[in-house]
């Protein structure tokens, strides 16, 4: 397996007191495999993310990258926040390059490597456009980009595309699935939009309510490039729906019992 999350835990502490964020949480991933994690707001999707890519380290179980356990960041993991997180001062090319600068690698090489990705995304004659310039879809691309240049085996997004308008959304869709085809990255996905997780993913897992688990595994084996508006994935989306708005509920309910610490 290229993932494997065991009995994995994780606690915060916060001005409402003590948190479960994760309980004993298990999956795997495979290697190339498109998975998205699904689930209500604040059941631990995005703390997962963040421990696969060993930016938080979990209180309890353990997570493995090709059988080796995960003990900090490392570039066999490109991470891709809701933000582009860009850097202003630099044109695109140059974000692109960034991660190819600290390593020392020579400019000429730099330039022709980010090009390459550049391409990938669409946004070659961008290249010397400066951040400001560019759209939020753009930017994200630009992102994505930049996190495909270090070569990383395990590409983590999370909600890159939350802010988005539905155009701009939906064309992403597109280059992302053809991305991967093009690439078979083993991607990490975190969404709350249950169509988005089945455009994209080979499966998607759903979260419970805090603390989260996987309450259900939904295999999507439909033909791409796939369609928010196609009717077998809206049929699809029945059945997970139904299971979302249920933790929904109960997330809910659970923020209304908790009082505030004193």
């Amino acid at each position: 397996m290229k993932l494997e999350l065991r009995a994995v835990s994780k606690m915060y502490h916060g001005a409402r007191g003590p948190t479960l964020a994760l309980h004993d949480l298990e999956f795997t991933i495979a290697p190339g495999e498109f998975v998205c994690l699904l689930g209500p707001s604040g059941c631990g999707k995005t703390t997962t993310l963040n421990l696969i890519a060993g930016l938080d380290q979990p209180d309890s179980g353990e997570i493995l990258m090709d059988g080796r356990p995960v003990a900090g960041p490392g570039s066999d993991r490109g991470v891709i926040f809701q933000e582009a997180a860009l850097f202003p001062w630099l044109n695109v090319w140059q974000n692109v390059a960034f991660g190819l600068a600290a390593r020392g690698v020579p400019r000429a090489e730099r330039l022709r490597i980010a090009l390459d990705h550049l391409r990938l995304v669409h946004l070659e004659p961008f290249e010397k456009a400066n951040v400001h310039e560019l759209s939020g879809g753009m930017k994200q691309r630009v992102a994505i980009a930049r996190a495909l240049t270090l070569d990383p085996e395990v590409l983590l997004m999370d909600e890159p595309f939350g802010a988005l308008d539905a155009l701009a959304r939906e064309q992403l869709h597109f280059e992302l699935q053809t991305l991967w085809e093009q690439t078979r990255k083993t991607i990490v996905f975190v969404t709350h939009n249950v169509r988005e997780a089945l455009v994209l993913g080979d499966r998607v897992l759903l979260f419970s309510a805090r603390p989260g688990r996987i309450r259900g595994e939904f295999a999507c084996d439909l033909p791409r490039p796939r369609h928010i508006d196609d009717h077998a994935l809206v049929d699809c989306s029945r059945g997970i729906l139904q299971d979302l708005r249920e933790e929904v509920f109960r997330t809910q309910q659970e923020d209304r019992r908790e009082p505030m610490a004193p």
